[in-house]
């Protein structure tokens, strides 16, 4: 009998986890299967059996996962640069976040759509994980009422996934390119508080 580490079991359901989410995110729900999750994975399908019942389960802990990163990255960002942390954050979001490679994009804008079609749990668990992310957002903002930062919380994350979106979606870089910087002015807006946005 082999014996593992301690904690080798949740090194590889999070090893899993990760590749799911690239996968998902390259292919979409429809678009793989348990045998592309698992050779994304680089396991066995025993292995992922070992941690999934389904790949509808793998898809919810996927998504969790992918929001809790986003979560992790934006507190990070305002503990590194304190009240400047949302321009670094507007910047990577509509740079690097909308011309990487699909499987390495935020699971917000991406899978987001998935989830409308996905069982309730895993849109349970998707309303709890993002609501986790808009909090840390509003966290950050300055001015204005606790409500009225989180609901510029919701609009800010609102403005960045759906210029991501549409800007991955047009094969013209100028035009993907002005629909980035139209959206950062805007995010910017909204982040301030500037009842013009």
């Amino acid at each position: 009998m082999v014996r593992y580490a301690p904690g080798h079991k949740e090194e590889s359901r999070a090893r899993i986890v990760d590749a799911a989410g690239r996968g998902f995110r390259k292919l979409g729900y429809g678009g793989i299967g348990v045998d592309g999750l698992a050779r994304e994975a680089g396991v066995t399908h025993g292995a992922f059996y070992g941690h999934f019942h389904s790949k509808s389960d793998a898809f919810e802990a996927a998504v969790v996962a992918g929001l809790e990163q986003l979560r992790g990255g934006i507190e990070m960002l305002q503990a590194e640069h304190g009240t400047g942390w949302i321009s670094v954050f507007v910047s990577y979001y509509l740079g690097y976040k909308r011309s990487c490679e699909l499987g390495e994009a935020c699971t917000l804008p991406s899978l987001s759509p998935e989830v409308e079609r996905a069982q309730a749990s895993t849109r349970s668990a998707y309303q709890a994980a993002l609501l986790g992310v808009a909090e840390a957002v509003a966290a950050g903002l300055v001015g204005g009422a606790e409500a009225e930062r989180l609901a510029r919380g919701w609009a800010l994350l609102a403005i960045l996934a759906g210029g991501v979106n549409m800007a991955r979606a047009v094969p013209d870089p100028a035009l993907a390119e002005q629909i980035a910087v139209t959206v950062q002015a805007a995010a910017m807006r909204i982040a301030n508080g500037d009842a013009a946005a």
